[in-house]
Parts: C-alpha cells; structure tokens; sequence
C-alpha cells in the first residue's frame, strides 16, 4: 500500500531564502497584534470580568437551548452563555457581571426566575466577583509562562540553547498571532481561550522538534555543509509529515467548528488558526533563527547558494 506523500522525495524548495521576508512578515504582524491589543482590547468572558452562574434543569424533557439563549437575550442582561452538560434537561447560564454592587447580582437571579417560573428546576447559583476572575487571569497567565519555561528547558537537554530559545522565539510567535487574532475579532477570551494557547504551543513545539531533529542528524551527517543548506534539506525532508499532519488535525477541527455549536466556536476558531500559525512558524521562523542565534553553526556564507544547490532531499 502507497502511502500518501503531497510532496516527492526529490523536493527542494529553498526555504532559506526566504527568511528575510518570513521574518519581516511575521514582525510587522506581531507589531500589528501588539497595536489592536493596546488599542481594542480583548473581549474577556465571564471567567475573566466575573458574573453569575446559574445551573438549572427543564423540566418537560430536553432543554431547547435556542428557546432558553433568547429568552435570556430578551432580558437585557448583555453577554449571556447558554450550554447544555450532562443530561439533555441539564443547563448552564452564565451571565457577565452587571454594573454595580452585590445587589445588581441578586437583581439578575430574580430576573431569570421570573422568565422561567415553574417551568424549571434551579439547582445551583452562583456569582463569580472580581477577585475570583482576576484569580483566574492570573492563573491562566501563570500557565502559559511555566509552559514556555518547560519548553525552553526541555529542548535545551535535548538538543542545545540555540534550539532551545529558537523554539521558544517561535512559540512566543504563534501566542502573539493568536492573541492579536482574539483582539482584531473581538472573539470572547475565556479560560477555554487559554486552553485553545496551550494546545497551540504543543502542537507548534511538535512540528519545531520535529524539524530540529532532523536537522540535529543532518549536523551529523553533513559536517561540511553550510547551515541554510542543512535546514533546506532537513525540512523538505520532513514537510509531507508536517503537511499530512497539519491537514489531518486540520479536517478534524473544521468538523468541530462546523457542527461543535457555540460553546466551543471560539475556542476551535482559534485552534485551526494556531494550527496554520504553527505550521509556518516551524518552517520560517524555528528553523531559520538559528543561523542568527549562532553565526558560527551557520558555516562560510559564500558557500551557501552553491551548497544549497547541491543538496537533494533524502527519503524521510
């Protein structure tokens, strides 16, 4: 059985020389991320601002979700989530923070009581203040940084520093692109945003070690060889797996988009363009940094076009 190869062996597409203008491109989109974070904000859902929660359950059958979203809707209430768990008669309201004190909080229950009546069963209810959601931003951000710092460290006793800060140089990348994509959107930025980043840096960190690898062998193999060669070679020997791997993941997240709802569009929005993000980082951004990391890796400049020539892609 032939296994599929969107790429042939032979393939030498010379990424190198392109590594002025991927760095360029990807500099003046960080700078723009930068710009509409300072200038629009993020749209911070209810896990960050704070608000109530209210768990209640239907009681003539399954809860139509579209009945009880517009209900709430008609209440004037702003951002309100509506999310089905568990049982289909189980459901989950969480309403943003109202402007004003405890007694604005109070104020929402009663309001939702009244639209629901008797029709329902209020199992829960709870206020998030803001000291809890300020807790949670703080978490969140503590995550992501540990999770850069493992990085950093792993890939460090793994292969060399060089690798280490270019993986993380990458990361930080795909982290600026996507928060900048939440803020130019204005897509809700809650605790499953956070989980949607940390899925990104795995998947980014698989495709850059991936490709570090290779290149760590090509080192041994080609002593001689200029370092922009080596990278050449390394990732066209391994870009029908990184292809195959991100189109694969890539169907999967659109099916979720698609048919997944509302509760987790954002969070799936923001997977399948970390996705893509991750795929070109691990090409033009992980692999070319560290001919600027370390000057010496990267061997006598005036070989380099005739070296890259030369190199062919073996079979990955």
């Amino acid at each position: 059985m032939r296994h599929l190869r969107l790429f042939p062996d032979d393939t030498a597409i010379p990424f190198m020389r392109w590594r002025k203008f991927s760095f360029l491109f990807s500099g003046i989109l960080s700078v723009l991320c930068f710009v509409a974070y300072f200038t629009f904000g993020m749209n911070t859902g209810i896990d960050f601002q704070g608000g109530t929660l209210m768990e209640i359950q239907t009681k003539a059958g399954p809860a139509d979700l579209g009945d009880i979203r517009q209900k709430m809707n008609g209440l004037g209430l702003g951002e309100v989530q509506v999310q089905s768990f568990g049982a289909p008669e189980n459901v989950l309201l969480r309403i943003v923070r109202q402007p004003g004190g405890d007694a604005e909080q109070v104020a929402v229950v009663g309001k939702v009581q009244a639209v629901f009546g008797d029709t329902v069963e209020y199992r829960r209810t709870e206020v998030v203040g803001p000291r809890v959601s300020g807790e949670l931003a703080q978490n969140g951000i503590i995550g992501v940084l540990l999770a850069l710092a493992g990085i950093m460290v792993y890939v460090w006793f793994r292969f060399e520093w060089q690798y280490s800060l270019g993986a993380v140089i990458a990361t930080l990348h795909d982290i600026v692109l996507t928060i900048g994509l939440f803020a130019v959107l204005q897509l809700e930025f809650n605790l499953s945003s956070i989980a949607a980043i940390l899925t990104i840096i795995g998947y980014s960190l698989n495709d850059t070690v991936v490709v570090y690898d290779r290149i760590r062998e090509m080192r041994r193999k080609y002593k001689r060889m200029p370092l922009p060669a080596m990278l050449d070679l390394a990732i066209n020997q391994t870009l029908t797996r990184t292809t195959n791997t991100a189109l694969t993941t890539l169907i999967a997240l659109l099916a979720l988009y698609v048919f997944g709802g509302e509760v987790i569009r954002s969070f799936t929005f923001a997977m399948l363009f970390g996705v893509i993000v991750g795929t070109y980082s691990s090409i033009f951004i992980a692999a070319p940094v560290l001919i600027f990391l370390d000057p010496q890796l990267a061997g006598d400049k005036s070989e380099d076009e005739g070296e890259e020539a030369k190199a062919a892609p073996a079979k990955a």
